[in-house]
């Protein structure tokens, strides 16, 4: 969200870490419960227009986009039941999921719940 949006609080620093993960040959990916969340916020709760925007970005050369199954939102499921991830969101927890599929270990994230869940926070 960050990212798309320049009055974020942390736009700034999603900003620089996205230049900074491109210029390092950083292979960028998302999932398709990630870009339903952005597009559903940006359109609802802010402009409609920037969410077609954001979403023309996704197109072509966009990230990498990883689908989620079943058996993927079975598995997303499980990290609810965690205590120590307060709040944790659906959403949050098929991206636990499809990261570690993927073996990606290094994420863009401004959440704790990722450095919790193991992963490293490259902002």
């Amino acid at each position: 969200m960050a990212l798309a949006l320049a009055a974020d609080p942390y736009h700034e620093r999603a900003a620089e870490a996205w230049t900074s993960l491109q210029r390092s040959g950083a292979r960028p990916c998302t999932s398709v419960p990630v870009v339903i969340e952005t597009f559903t916020y940006l359109q609802r709760k802010i402009d409609a227009r920037l969410a077609h925007s954001w979403s023309e970005g996704l197109r072509g050369r966009g990230p990498e986009l990883f689908a989620c199954g079943p058996e993927d939102l079975a598995q997303a499921w499980q990290w609810l039941h965690r205590r120590e991830l307060h709040k944790l969101s659906l959403v949050d927890a098929t991206s636990f999921v499809l990261l570690k599929k993927h073996q990606v270990r290094n994420v863009l994230a401004f959440d704790t719940h990722f450095a919790q869940a193991g992963f490293r926070l490259v902002v």
